[in-house]
């Protein structure tokens, strides 16, 4: 296995980048994801910040998909209160490229009708080609990773919503993403900075829509849209169950917020700073939402 830094290099694995580590609860780390505990009716999920490649994926990918620019960079060091928060993490060791832990597992389009990545994408977001000369993944390979990285994943990923309601008696899920300013294949123009999707509003209680697009919308140097060209993905689409007491929403943060927009994809700790407290507005907005406390307004 061989992990890729954001200069585009084969590196070792990436030190971890949370300072609160001493003071979380017991973790568990498991090949194909890492797992964090939290105390609070929320669970972050972070299923593309991956950079892991599995087996002799890396050599068969061309030199600019080696550089995995599709990767949602640096999450959990832009996100690194979140320890503090109580909230529980689940993100993804290997690279969307292996798979898209992101779409159904049946390879269904996200948006009919529309420009959709696949479940084993086989082309960047740039339209350029994944894999070198020779046979893209078969039916074959595409099931072994399917079993191999897919299902691990949201297996934890759905027991931990239940525990997590079992225990609080609702449960709320953040899929965490990021992704280029500008990217043709999907959207025209410049994305704006905050993309709150949420199925529209069928993936979570309506109140919890609306106090999370208040809390990003008071925060006006940015820009902000709700429910438009990312409405959330299949984690939102599928887990988001309101009337079951799971609300699931998704942000799709501009890299341009706080990290820059091209290869080597440096971040940036002076717009980190200024993005991060709306951010953290947002999740303590999430974990303050309740529906006892919707009930009794």
């Amino acid at each position: 296995m061989v992990k890729i830094e954001s200069s585009g290099l084969m590196a070792e694995p990436l030190a971890d980048l949370d300072p609160y580590a001493e003071d979380r609860l017991p973790e568990e780390s498991m090949e194909s994801f890492h797992f964090t505990p939290g105390d609070t009716p929320m669970l972050m999920s972070i299923p593309h910040g991956g950079t892991a490649l599995p087996g002799d994926l890396a050599g068969r990918l061309t030199p600019e998909a080696q550089r995995l620019p599709d990767t949602d960079w640096h999450l959990e060091r832009l996100y690194d209160f979140v320890p503090t928060l109580g909230i529980a993490i689940l993100r993804a060791e290997f690279s969307r490229y292996a798979i898209d832990l992101n779409r159904a597992p049946d390879g269904s389009a996200l948006y009919p009708g529309a420009r959709n990545s696949e479940l084993v994408p086989v082309t960047t977001f740039a339209n350029e080609p994944i894999y070198r000369k020779g046979p893209a993944p078969d039916a074959r390979e595409i099931a072994r990773r399917r079993e191999q990285f897919w299902k691990p994943y949201h297996a934890r990923l759905a027991g931990s919503l239940e525990e997590i309601k079992r225990r609080h008696g609702h449960a709320v899920l953040f899929d965490c993403h990021s992704i280029r300013s500008a990217v043709p294949r999907f959207f025209d123009g410049r994305l704006p900075d905050f993309n709150l999707g949420t199925a529209d509003g069928s993936s979570c209680d309506g109140s919890l829509r609306d106090r999370l697009a208040g809390s990003l919308a008071g925060f006006d140097t940015y820009s902000l849209a709700v429910d438009g060209r990312f409405k959330g993905g299949y984690i939102t689409r599928h887990y988001g169950a309101p009337k079951d007491g799971i609300h699931a929403f998704q942000l799709e943060l501009s890299y341009a917020t706080y990290m820059e927009d091209d290869p080597p994809f440096t971040f940036r700790d002076d717009l980190a700073e200024r993005v991060r407290p709306a951010l953290k507005s947002m999740l303590e907005t999430a974990l303050e939402w309740g529906p006892n406390k919707r009930a009794a307004r």
